[in-house]
């Protein structure tokens, strides 16, 4: 096999995956926690499908015929990626988006060696180019995961399938002693508050439009009344473990009084002086409960973004990365 059919072969099996690429970036888009996110998300995909067409152009150069089925392949592996993810985790969803990055990055290194060897000079700049664009993406994904696992709000929020998925991995793995008879009642009516979650989550496709503010907020409450009664039979029984659960799982829905926050007269600080402070929290749990408590509060854009930004940079620091 000559050095340009194998680099032929690679450049179709790139332009095949960076459509894949480049669907799967859409989709996440309305995964994206800020606008700034968003942004990147969308530049992301408006990038991939710029590298495809580079790719096809140099396909073309020399000698190849692109397969005009490749792109319709591309978005059908998407489709396919995001419906099947639906079942899993956010976590398994963003594994899987780094394997495909990884796949095209080792693609790319592959193809600049194969170039390199031919000579062709404009193949070899174009396989670096690649390279240079999966190595940050590599990096922000790996970022983004570290995100997930210190327990923050990642920069991409999972489905509301997701979500469920997510919640029973964790309940299969519980604790039984959670279940103690002390706070039974209690925990029940959390349990069915996320039934009736799981229920509205199950149709979300035909009600979500339907669902009004009103509704979504008295569901909210609900499930804070819940943890806050179990919180307070836990802490009566002297069950600190489940105590924790019920306050954690508060602190998920925003659910906490200013006073609880880890920076001192949190609301009646200025945009610029919470942005201060916040850039001073140094654990993902400070900084999971603020941004929790901004957005089911005032949600003042700048402060929700500088939070994100500092979760960001532990995440970073977690993995080894540089700022």
């Amino acid at each position: 096999m000559s050095d340009n059919t194998k680099m032929i072969n690679q450049l179709r099996a790139l332009v095949l995956l960076t459509q894949t690429e480049e669907q799967v970036a859409r989709t996440r888009i309305s995964q994206a926690r800020t606008d700034a996110v968003r942004r990147e998300l969308t530049e992301n995909a408006d990038n991939a499908a710029a590298r495809s067409i580079e790719i096809t152009e140099q396909l073309r150069s020399l000698g190849g015929v692109p397969d005009v089925v490749t792109p319709a392949v591309g978005r059908l592996s998407a489709v396919l990626k995001a419906t099947f993810e639906q079942a899993t985790p956010l976590e398994e969803a963003l594994l899987s988006d780094l394997q495909l990055e990884h796949q095209l990055l080792d693609r790319a290194t592959y193809l600049k060696v194969l170039a390199q060897t031919a000579g062709q000079t404009t193949t070899q700049r174009l396989a670096e180019k690649l390279i240079d664009a999966h190595k940050v993406t590599v990096e922000w994904l790996t970022v983004v995961l570290a995100e997930e696992a210190l327990g923050g709000p990642a920069a991409l929020q999972p489905t509301p399938v997701q979500k469920v998925a997510g919640g029973v991995a964790r309940a299969v793995n519980a604790p039984v002693r959670f279940w103690a008879n002390t706070v039974n009642n209690a925990v029940d009516s959390v349990r069915h508050a996320g039934e009736e979650t799981s229920e509205r989550v199950s149709a979300a496709g035909d009600r979500a439009s339907a669902l009004g503010d009103a509704v979504r907020e008295t569901f909210t409450v609900g499930r804070a009344a819940s943890l806050r009664r179990a919180e307070r039979i836990a802490q009566r029984e002297g069950n600190k473990d489940a105590a924790q659960t019920a306050r954690d799982a508060r602190e998920e829905l925003g659910d906490v009084n200013a006073d609880e926050l880890p920076i001192k007269n949190f609301d009646s600080l200025t945009n610029q002086d919470a942005i201060k402070a916040i850039k001073q929290l140094k654990t993902p749990h400070d900084l999971n409960v603020v941004i929790r408590y901004e957005e089911t509060h005032k949600n003042r854009a700048n402060v929700v973004s500088a939070a994100q930004t500092q979760f960001a940079a532990l995440a970073k620091e977690a993995v080894g990365v540089d700022s």
